[in-house]
């Protein structure tokens, strides 16, 4: 009995032993696997080129090509000087003859506009009509004109040509030009420029397709006269008149035929040719020209004036100086060195002093050299005097 007890107590802790043992010793079981996907694939060796991966190609974009504008059709139109008729609503007459002159208005269908000639474009752009037409400046519209080359005593102007342009700048288009001497009627003013009347010379463009002009009338082709029977001529006879005899006749006359007288022979004029004068050699002396002259010495001047800055892009300097009295310029103001600057002075009273020329471009377009400037004051005129 004992013996039966100790070995159970024996086996026991055997099986405990060892079950101490094996739990501690054992690695876990993984989980597993399901399916065969799930197993990783074998890596491709780094020398097999043809296994890689192929490049991913990238789609270039496409940008959309400006479309440009439709070519115009036109029908060729002919324009003679004259009368002509618009035949569409509001028609824009412009500046120059091309898109590029700005529009200085509007025309309405069935008004006449005077033609004074057509102007084809040699290169049209795009989307812009060749045939044009030069008209007379509609009613109504004004122009303008640089004050400074106009007498503000007589209201005419005081230079050889002056344009007359469709603003107060000149970026403005031309619309004509005004001779010296011609008269102006003002109407207002801004700045330099001044507003008139616009003149019977001024003109504008339109384009040609836009005006229809009348064609000429034939002229009648005139009905032949009818046939005339020429009627033949009547022969009268005239009896001859009977000789007056005062004696008896005891026989019959003989005929008497006169013959005419032949002609005198004249004898023929001479020509009158008048006398022969010898000429005579001038008794003048000798003219010499001398090439060597020496140059004419300078012309030193002085002005007083007030100092401004010249606003034509075709002036010879940057300032100017005028006379506020009638603000015309007196002379352009320029100095070689560049020690002195002008803009300084814009707007003073100065007395300057130096050796006065004439522009290169334009013959009547004085410049100073200056030398010497006094300052009369810093206080620009307060108000333009008329």
């Amino acid at each position: 009995m004992k013996t039966n007890c100790w070995l159970v107590l024996g086996t026991m802790l055997a099986t405990t032993a060892v079950a101490q043992v094996n739990t501690n010793g054992l690695p876990e079981i993984p989980a597993p696997v399901i399916g065969a996907a799930a197993a990783p694939a074998p890596s491709a060796p780094a020398s097999d080129a043809s296994k890689k991966a192929a490049p991913v190609k990238h789609k270039k974009k496409t940008v959309a090509k400006p479309v440009a504008p439709a070519k115009i059709v036109e029908t060729p139109v002919t324009l003679v000087p004259g009368t002509a008729v618009v035949s569409a609503d509001n028609v824009n007459f412009r500046g120059q003859a091309g898109l590029k002159g700005e529009a200085l208005g509007h025309l309405k269908k069935g008004d006449v506009v005077t033609v004074i000639a057509q102007i084809n474009l040699d290169k049209p752009k795009a989307g812009e009509p060749s045939q044009w037409a030069k008209i007379a400046l509609p009613a109504g519209l004004k122009v303008w004109v640089n004050s400074l080359f106009i007498d503000t005593t007589n209201k005419v102007v005081a230079t050889k040509k002056l344009n007359l342009r469709a603003g107060p700048s000149e970026n403005y288009s031309v619309l004509g030009v005004l001779e010296k001497g011609a008269s102006i009627s003002e109407i207002a003013s801004k700045g330099d420029w001044t507003q008139i009347e616009a003149p019977t010379n001024a003109f504008a463009f339109v384009a040609a397709e836009f005006l229809k002009q009348e064609a000429p009338a034939s002229a009648p082709v005139p009905t032949p006269a009818p046939a005339v029977e020429p009627v033949p001529a009547t022969t009268s006879t005239v009896a001859e008149a009977q000789p007056i005899v005062t004696q008896p006749m005891a026989t019959t006359p003989a005929a008497v035929v006169e013959t005419p007288a032949p002609p005198v022979a004249m004898a023929p004029v001479a020509p009158v040719v008048p006398p022969t004068i010898p000429e005579v050699a001038p008794n003048f002396p000798p003219v010499v020209v001398e090439t060597n002259l020496p140059p004419p010495p300078p012309r030193v001047v002085t002005h007083e004036g007030y100092v401004r800055s010249s606003i034509s892009i075709v002036a010879p300097t940057y300032f100017e100086l005028y006379d506020p009295a009638t603000s015309v310029a007196i002379n352009y103001l320029y100095s070689p060195t560049t020690n002195l600057d002008l803009a300084r002075y814009n707007g003073f009273h100065i007395v300057v002093t130096g050796e006065e020329g004439l522009d290169a471009r334009w013959k009547d377009t004085p410049v100073l050299n200056i030398q010497k400037i006094y300052v009369l004051s810093t206080n620009a005129p307060s108000a333009k005097q008329p």
